[in-house]
């Protein structure tokens, strides 16, 4: 299981994008069983998968060789939105929160924009020095401000990707793998990195600062904050999932019933405190008190690679 999305509206409902040609699966039943939802989808291995925040029955599937699938009926069908994409590999995925028909895809030539939900795609690389683009994330209060993670650094727009620039700060440039922003203060976020660990902003990327108290030295493919206690933030590497309770002020490793450790992805339910689902070598374990414990949910998943 390679990454992990979840339902907005109904949490319940989870869909898990795997790798090595198994396509998208989905579980109604908060993880309890998985059904396979991939049908029509060319290209199985799948790099990220994206809800729409307003009508959560669109989804979008971005995949390794084939682009990106479009899916209006929460999974069932998925048909090929590529119009203008060139790039064929789909490493992340961004909707605006306001008007889901605008999009966006990193990939290994850059980013690209639609306006139309999928039907035609257009690059908006302007000033992005890299165009290796692992991570996206879009601001939910100010949509047109996203910050994007490449192989140099993050680059950050104000005006919807017409122009980026370069945000990091520092000594080193590090290869940013993860982005995530706090929901209730967006001027805060954090990057996982390659070569550095963890770093955090907490002005919109003017300044940055390594978050390394108990912090493995790996790379970190997965940050995400709880939306319902921002300074609860949780973060996964090859060999570690981590907490923070602190704004990662200091970091404690959350891995007791975990079977394996590499970690691909996270979710956090946006309704109910303390539960969560990470994806791993293993496939997919839930927590239901904060991490302090996990345990398998993967009934019907025939998939279990991470990253």
């Amino acid at each position: 299981v390679y990454t992990l999305a979840i339902d907005p509206e109904t949490p319940s409902t989870l869909y898990a994008g795997t790798w090595y040609g198994d396509g998208v699966f989905k579980s109604d039943n908060a993880g309890t069983t998985w059904t396979a939802a991939s049908r029509g989808l060319i290209a199985t291995d799948v790099r990220a998968v994206a809800i729409d925040p307003l009508a959560p029955g669109t989804l979008y599937a971005g995949t390794q060789g084939s682009g990106l699938y479009k899916s209006i009926n929460a999974g069932e069908e998925w048909t090929a939105v590529n119009s203008g994409l060139t790039a064929t590999t789909v490493l992340a995925l961004a909707i605006d929160p306001v008007t889901p028909s605008t999009l966006y895809t990193g990939t290994y030539a850059g980013v690209f924009k639609s306006t139309d939900a999928g039907a035609s795609w257009n690059p908006v690389n302007s000033g992005l020095a890299d165009s290796y683009v692992q991570a996206l994330a879009i601001d939910p209060k100010a949509p047109s401000t996203l910050y994007a993670g490449t192989e140099n650094g993050v680059f950050k727009t104000t005006n919807g990707g017409e122009t980026w620039n370069a945000v990091y700060i520092g000594v080193y440039t590090p290869s940013v793998l993860a982005l995530a922003i706090d929901p209730a203060n967006t001027n805060t976020l954090y990057a996982g990195t390659r070569e550095y660990g963890i770093i955090k902003s907490t002005n919109g990327g003017g300044n940055w600062s390594g978050l390394n108290t108990g912090l493995p030295g790996h790379p970190f493919w997965a940050v995400v904050i709880d939306p319902i206690a921002p300074d609860t933030v949780y973060a996964g590497t090859y060999d570690a999932l981590i907490k923070s309770t602190n704004g990662g002020a200091s970091w404690s490793v959350v891995t007791t019933g975990l079977t394996n450790t590499q970690v691909g992805d996270l979710a956090i339910d946006p309704v109910t405190p303390g539960t969560a689902y990470v994806s791993t070598g293993d496939g997919v374990f839930k927590s239901t008190n904060g991490g302090a414990t996990w345990s398998p949910f993967n009934a019907g998943l025939t998939a279990t690679f991470a990253n």
